[in-house]
């Protein structure tokens, strides 16, 4: 009668234990933790209260593991041809009930975040974040696996890769970050596999390991990809004449001493990546017996406006600059947005 009744009130002990205990955390209660109920009976004989019997059990809280992995956000990384250490952001959560170290490694994969995977990244490389700099900083971000993450706890994870100067815009390559729970050495390496012991008798005073993520293997992964934004870059070339000493700006023709505008213009195509530091380098043709052009000194303008460019472009505008060593015409032109073009224009005359 006394086992049943010390069986009977340490159940409801137990039972009202669960419905009052304050809301946990997503990994649980702490792997290792003792687990101690007691439990008292009272009761009487005769009416004469005897001595309670007393008891108490203790087990102890074995390791589940779990873990997700996560791209940072769900838009694709928008990169450049020939961009290199071009990165992705991923988080590592630990979800299990015990502080753990993670294996990462990084591979090609499908796009995630619409198109289709049509080439892949080179010179994959992960890093961990260090947390003294909010995002990628090279030199600081150096750890390639994450050493002793707490429960409940998550760490920011860099995939680094190449994209080829050849790819063009809309190119999708897609990449999968994988991470491994691991031991906790307790030092700053790398600690050793873990084993599910799953199959095994439970111990009650020993630490068992149980795989609680989707595969029961320790594992999770997720995907991100990049996106190629390139700019769609056109020239284009012409000349008309401005004047000349025999009719003025009245029909001139390229006679000697006329006077002849150049443009040069760039164009960057719809939906294309904006153009930066587009340089321009012009030579003039060499002076030869028969003649030839000669440079109009402060003539150059740099970001000039450009009607229709091409064969039938009309330039005009712009502002002083560029620069001239003989024999070539050099100028700088403000970012190129897509859908719009700039021009140098310059002035020669006729030998």
């Amino acid at each position: 009668m006394t086992s049943k009744l010390k069986l009977l009130v340490a159940t409801g002990a137990v039972t009202a234990a669960m419905l009052g205990a304050n809301p946990a955390f997503a990994a649980g209660t702490t792997s290792g933790t003792d687990i101690t109920n007691n439990v008292s009976v009272s009761f009487q004989v005769g009416g004469v209260t005897q001595t309670a019997e007393t008891d108490s059990d203790t087990f102890v809280v074995d390791r589940q593991i779990n873990l997700t992995v996560a791209a940072s956000d769900t838009a694709t990384t928008n990169v450049s041809p020939g961009q290199n250490d071009a990165v992705t952001t991923f988080v590592v959560t630990n979800t299990s009930n015990a502080s753990l170290d993670f294996s990462l490694a990084a591979s090609q994969g499908p796009a995630t975040n619409g198109g289709t995977d049509n080439f892949d990244v080179t010179g994959l490389q992960v890093f961990v974040e260090s947390g003294a700099t909010p995002g990628y900083q090279p030199g600081e971000d150096t750890a390639t696996f994450i050493n002793a993450l707490a429960a409940d706890d998550n760490q920011t994870v860099y995939i680094l890769g190449d994209v080829d100067a050849g790819q063009s815009t809309g190119d999708v390559s897609g990449v999968v970050l994988t991470a491994v729970a691991r031991e906790d050495d307790g030092a700053a390496t790398l600690g050793a596999a873990l084993t599910n012991d799953s199959g095994s008798a439970n111990g009650a005073n020993t630490v068992e390991t149980v795989f609680a993520d989707a595969g029961e293997d320790a594992t999770e992964a997720a995907g991100d990809d990049y996106t190629v934004s390139a700019a769609d870059i056109s020239v284009f070339k012409s000349s008309r004449v401005v004047s000349d000493p025999i009719n003025g700006t009245t029909n001139p023709k390229a006679i000697p001493g006329a006077v002849v505008e150049y443009c040069i213009s760039v164009a960057n195509a719809p939906l294309s990546a904006t153009a930066t530091s587009v340089t321009i380098s012009d030579t003039l043709p060499a002076d030869t017996p028969a003649g030839g052009v000669t440079f109009s000194a402060g003539s150059i303008l740099v970001d000039g406006t450009v009607a229709s460019p091409g064969a039938s472009q009309v330039c005009s505008g712009g502002t002083a600059g560029g620069s001239f060593a003989d024999p070539v015409v050099s100028g700088t032109l403000s970012d190129i947005a897509a859908n719009s073009a700039r021009a140098l224009i310059f002035r020669v005359t006729v030998d």
